[in-house]
């Protein structure tokens, strides 16, 4: 499954910047992938994961601004239509593991 959070957040005074850059940077330590600009999503293997990312993220929203998640399915997630531009093939998105000997 995977968990896709939006948000919209005021960038109109440094403080207010400030505060979105922390929770962007928040995202990016927990693992989440941009997608768009203020979209980012990250892939959750069972419920019990993804519950626990969104507590997480319920923990570190900012006071003020939208900020909204979608749990969907990875079959869902892959049927994603790109209407103009394309999917970066680049990004390891999956729930493939990397094995080191």
């Amino acid at each position: 499954m995977r968990i896709l959070v939006f948000f919209d957040l005021p960038m109109e005074t440094a403080k207010e910047r400030k505060i979105y850059s922390k929770f962007r940077k928040f995202l990016i330590n927990e693992g989440f992938i941009m997608m768009q600009k203020s979209v980012y999503t990250k892939l959750a293997l069972n419920n019990s994961i993804a519950n626990s990312i969104k507590d997480k993220i319920y923990k570190s929203k900012p006071k003020e601004g939208i900020v909204q998640m979608l749990t969907i399915t990875e079959k869902q997630f892959n049927s994603i239509e790109y209407i103009t531009g394309k999917k970066e093939e680049n990004v390891l998105d999956n729930t493939e593991r990397m094995i080191i000997l």
